[in-house]
Order: structure tokens, then C-alpha cells, then sequence
């Protein structure tokens, strides 16, 4: 097992590099894979037959996307964090296994949701929050996206493997096809051959049907260490729950941010009409893409700090997490000061209603307050994942989305009406980073703990 350590890059060469070599090529992935939804909305925004309607209508689907997303990460992350750890023990057969038990998962839980989301699509958009006046724009968008579900949930969730089998820029090169064909088809079809919502929708799921095919070809072809073979495919139970357990706190992450997306458009709704929850859709996407670096950084940090810790090398794991603590902050206080310069211009780019821009300037003020702090509580949330501790992972993952920031938006309105609603992130955002901060510095000292002494609180 030492050999193989020695001989794996993650175990010898310098954090910096290995930040560079894993994180860049995963933020510049996560930043483009972002599109799919971003795109959507700037072309669907500034169609004359679509506009804020059509706006809302993709927002009152989003968190419904969001779902096909987070089983992509629940069984493409956990899975992940599964095979690098058990590639740092020398244990390549096992991780094999894990990497086809995932597949398995991710194919037969998106088959699910194709089934799901044509019987329901209605009730499900009702539910979610979708008025009635936008609930055909929503319906015309989502009964194509949830066809589409398997290549969503098996593009993300295999890419995570590829990421994690040593091939960064396989991963960014993945999402980059997948985005930039959505780029290209969206104003073919909504524009070109007037397809509207169905059409934006179509070129969504088209891109992301390439975007599998690429990445399964990928784990079939020669240029893999891991493979993805039929013997694995069949699912073992008890190794699937090790692999959702491990990905629950990325995961819960994700569906905690969907159930959120519906509690915060029913409360714009109440509040401030069908132009509040266009805006807050704005909003939503500039928040995916000033974040994502800091996920995708998250992504590439979890192989290293995970190699590393299975290889018992703590002192390497501890300056990856510091240095990825780092680079985290310089991200959200860079992201911080661009809502703070630029909010006329980065609402316009999506829509040019007045009403919609007086609402949107004066959201995106309140709801990144406290944006400098947030990439501390994402790394510092995701390193217990990575370490394999899936319960602190998820319990720190929630207090942010669920713990403190769900039960703000169902209060805060109700004393201050719509100020409530836009207090509720800022409120979060700061508390939830007081609490990761002291429990991530915590296990960072315990790393400098003789094994024994560790071991011991561990199992305690």
C-alpha cells in the first residue's frame, strides 16, 4: 500500500500544485456547468413572448432542478469520497466496485424521476409555488427537463469520478462540452425555430445527454484507472449506503436549497407578486455563479484531503484545508465587492423592466451581506465529509440552509414582510460561519494529536 502512495501524486506533491492542478479545472467546471441554468434565463428573459414571465416560471422550476442535481452529487460525491479513500488504502478493486454501484444508482434513481415527473408535473409545479398566470411557462419547461433526467443526474455524478480517478481537466473538459452545446442550441430553438420554454428546455437536456455519453466513454475507454465494469454494476447494498452516507451532507445540501427555493418563492409571491420572484430568480442565479468557485474549489480539495487522510498524512491534510480556507475567502469577498459595484448592471443583463430592476438592486444588496464569510462555512463543512465524517458533514452542511435560514424566511415575514425575507440569508450566512469555524478549527488542532489519542476521541 505504501508503494502505491508514494507513487499517486496526491500523497507527494506540493498542496499548492495539487490546489491548482484539482480546483482550477473544478471551478472553471462548476462556473461553466453553471450556464445550463444561467443561459436559460438570460435568453428566456430577454425574449419579447417570454420575458418575466418566463423568468419566473424557469424559477419556480429551479428548485425542482435542483433534486435531479443533488442525486447526482448524493451518489457521484459520496461515491467519489468512497473511491479516493479506498484508492489511498491501495484498494483499486473496491474502488471499482464503488464506482459501478454509483452508476447503477444514478441511472435507475433518474429513471425514476422521468417516470415521477410526467405523471405529477402539475401538482408538483403547484406545490412549488407556481401561480397561475406562470404555471404554463413552468409546465412547458419542465415536462421536457424531467425527460432529460438521467443524463442530469449521471453527467454530474460520474464526473465526480473522473475528477476523482486523477483527471481534472477530463472534468472540466466534460462540462464544457455539455455547457457550451446548450450555448449554442438555446437561441437556435428558442429563437431560431420559436420553441420558447420548450425549447430552452430542449437544449438543456440535449447538451446534457453529450455531456453523459462523453463521460461514460470516458470510464470505457483507455484512458481511466478505474473502470467501469458490468460485475460491478450489480448494486451491494451495504456498500450503496456507505455511499449515500457519505454523500448525504453534499447532498442534503442541495435538497435543503430546493425545499428552500419553495418556501422563498411562495413568500415572494405573498409579498411582492410574480416580478418579486423573476428577480429573486436573477438573483438565485448571480448567487449560483458567484458561489460555485468556492464549490468547485470544495471538489477539488475533497480528493486531496481525502487521499491524504486515508494515507494517515495529516500534516498534508491540514495545509490543504488551511489553504483551501484561504482561497475560499479571496473568492466570496471578491464576489462580495462585484454585487457592490455592479447591481444595476447584473440585474440588467437578465431583463429590462423597471420594476423588476428596482426590486432586484435593492435584493442583491441585502441577500450578500455577509458573502465574505460563506466560503469559510463551505469548505469548512465539506472537510469533515471529505475525512469520511458524514454526520458532522451534514450537520454543519444544514445550519446554513435549513437550521437557520428555512425557519427565518417563515418568521422574518411575518414581522417584517418582504425586510424579512431579504434579512433571512444575512442572518444565516453569519451564524452558520461562527459555528463551522469553531468546529473545523477544532479538528484541525486534534490533527497535531498522537495517533492513539486520536483514534480514541474518534471513537468516542
Amino acid at each position: 500500500m505504501e508503494k502505491m502512495t508514494e507513487q499517486n501524486p496526491l500523497g507527494v506533491e506540493k498542496i499548492h500544485k495539487l490546489l491548482t492542478k484539482f480546483s482550477v479545472p473544478a471551478i472553471v467546471g462548476m462556473m461553466v456547468n453553471s450556464l445550463y441554468n444561467v443561459v436559460d434565463r438570460i435568453f428566456i428573459g430577454n425574449a419579447p413572448d417570454l420575458g418575466a414571465n418566463g423568468l419566473a416560471g424557469i424559477t419556480i422550476a429551479f428548485p425542482i432542478m435542483i433534486i435531479l442535481m443533488s442525486i447526482g452529487v448524493l451518489f457521484g460525491m459520496g461515491g467519489a469520497t468512497m473511491f479516493s479513500l479506498k484508492m489511498g488504502e491501495g484498494r483499486k478493486d473496491t474502488a471499482e466496485h464503488v464506482l459501478g454501484n454509483a452508476f447503477f444508482m444514478l441511472v435507475a434513481t433518474g429513471l425514476f424521476f422521468v417516470i415521477l415527473g410526467q405523471i405529477f408535473l402539475r401538482p408538483i409545479l403547484t406545490a412549488f409555488g407556481a401561480s397561475e398566470t406562470v404555471l404554463p411557462f413552468a409546465i412547458e419547461y419542465m415536462r421536457i427537463i424531467f425527460i432529460g433526467s438521467i443524463f442530469q443526474t449521471g453527467s454530474m455524478g460520474l464526473n465526480n469520478f473522473v475528477r476523482a480517478d486523477g483527471n481534472p481537466r477530463v472534468a472540466m473538459i466534460t462540462m464544457f462540452f455539455g455547457a457550451g452545446l446548450n450555448i449554442i442550441l438555446d437561441p437556435i430553438f428558442i429563437y431560431g425555430l420559436k420553441m420558447g420554454m420548450a425549447g430552452a428546455a430542449l437544449a438543456t437536456i440535449i447538451a446534457q445527454a453529450c455531456a453523459f455519453a462523453w463521460v461514460l466513454a470516458y470510464f470505457l475507454g483507455s484512458r481511466s484507472d478505474a473502470k467501469l465494469r458490468r460485475k460491478n454494476l450489480r448494486p451491494r447494498w451495504s456498500m450503496v449506503k456507505s455511499i449515500m452516507a457519505l454523500g448525504i451532507p453534499a447532498a442534503s445540501l442541495q435538497f435543503a436549497n430546493s425545499f428552500l427555493n419553495a418556501i422563498l418563492n411562495k413568500g415572494l409571491l405573498l409579498y411582492g407578486g410574480d416580478i418579486a420572484v423573476s428577480a429573486m430568480g436573477i438573483i438565485n442565479s448571480l448567487k449560483m455563479l458567484l458561489l460555485l468557485p468556492v464549490i468547485g474549489l470544495r471538489q477539488g480539495l475533497q480528493p486531496i484531503i481525502g487521499f491524504n487522510y486515508g494515507a494517515k498524512k495529516y500534516g498534508r491534510v491540514k495545509e490543504a484545508a488551511k489553504l483551501g480556507v484561504l482561497v475560499a475567502t479571496a473568492i466570496s469577498v471578491f464576489s462580495f465587492i462585484i454585487t457592490r459595484l455592479f447591481p444595476e448592471q447584473l440585474i440588467l443583463f437578465f431583463n429590462q423592466d423597471p420594476e423588476l430592476l428596482a426590486f432586484g438592486v435593492r435584493a442583491l444588496k441585502y441577500w450578500f451581506l455577509f458573502m465574505p464569510v460563506v466560503g469559510i462555512q463551505i469548505v469548512g463543512s465539506s472537510y469533515f465529509q471529505a475525512i469520511g465524517k458524514a454526520k458532522i458533514a451534514m450537520f454543519l452542511t444544514l445550519t446554513r440552509q435549513v437550521i437557520l435560514l428555512i425557519p427565518a424566511l417563515l418568521i422574518f415575514p411575518r414581522f417584517l414582510e418582504m425586510d424579512g425575507i431579504l434579512f433571512s440569508t444575512p442572518f444565516a450566512d453569519f451564524f452558520s460561519f461562527m459555528l463551522t469555524a469553531g468546529w473545523f478549527v477544532s479538528a484541525l488542532r486534534k490533527l497535531e494529536q498522537p495517533e492513539e489519542k486520536r483514534t480514541a476521541e474518534d471513537a468516542g
